[in-house]
């Protein structure tokens, strides 16, 4: 059976406006320097904790600072184009869905304020306690519960790192980047296209 598993950021919601606005706000705290295309461009092709990791300034306290800024900037976090369609789409397939993210608790959140939490069979954020991504925990745990077929399974993502967990947890990949070991989507609503027309 075909199963999606879902990144969140910059792949279901449109949120990198609003990291960039609460990155800004926690740098601005502790006088640090902020260029904001080469953060943007950090973040897309890594991760806001490897950034956040990288300053002089404890990890811990700057984490929590950007993600108390995210929860203030909530109600700017859009859906991506298509995303409900492919999603209803997927469900009136009996296609099941999940979500594997880094986001903590606030992914709840978000998915209820978006009113699309209903569409996925369980959610993983790092309140699980798994290895970040591209470690293949949290897919494996996925995988084992559900029983799901590695290669039916799908991680369907936005950056590098998601290629590389889905290659990781020996599944299939659908990403907005070109990828030797992914399927290429231009929008979300090419998934549709992929598997009308069987090419997937």
């Amino acid at each position: 059976m075909v199963t999606f598993i879902w990144d969140l950021d910059g792949t279901l919601i449109d949120s990198y406006g609003v990291f960039i606005k609460a990155l800004e706000t926690t740098f601005e705290k502790h006088d640090l320097p902020f260029e904001r295309e080469e953060i943007y461009r950090f973040i897309k092709e890594r991760s806001v904790n490897e950034l956040l990791k990288a300053q002089p300034v404890d990890e811990g306290l700057l984490k929590d600072e950007f993600n108390q800024a995210c929860v203030m900037l909530n109600k700017e976090v859009k859906l991506m184009p298509g995303a409900r369609e492919v999603l209803e789409w997927a469900q009136g397939r009996h296609i099941p869905s999940f979500i594997y993210t880094h986001k903590g608790q606030n992914a709840y959140v978000l998915l209820e304020a978006l009113d699309i939490l209903n569409y996925f069979t369980e959610v993983i954020t790092s309140q699980n306690g798994f290895e970040r991504k591209p470690h293949p925990a949290g897919i494996h745990y996925l995988l084992n519960k559900y029983a799901l077929d590695p290669k039916a399974t799908y991680y369907i993502g936005d950056r590098k790192l998601d290629v590389e967990v889905a290659m990781n947890s020996g599944i299939q990949s659908i990403n907005f980047l070109e990828a030797k070991t992914s399927q290429k989507i231009d929008k979300l609503t090419d998934i549709i296209s992929l598997f009308e027309e069987k090419k997937l």
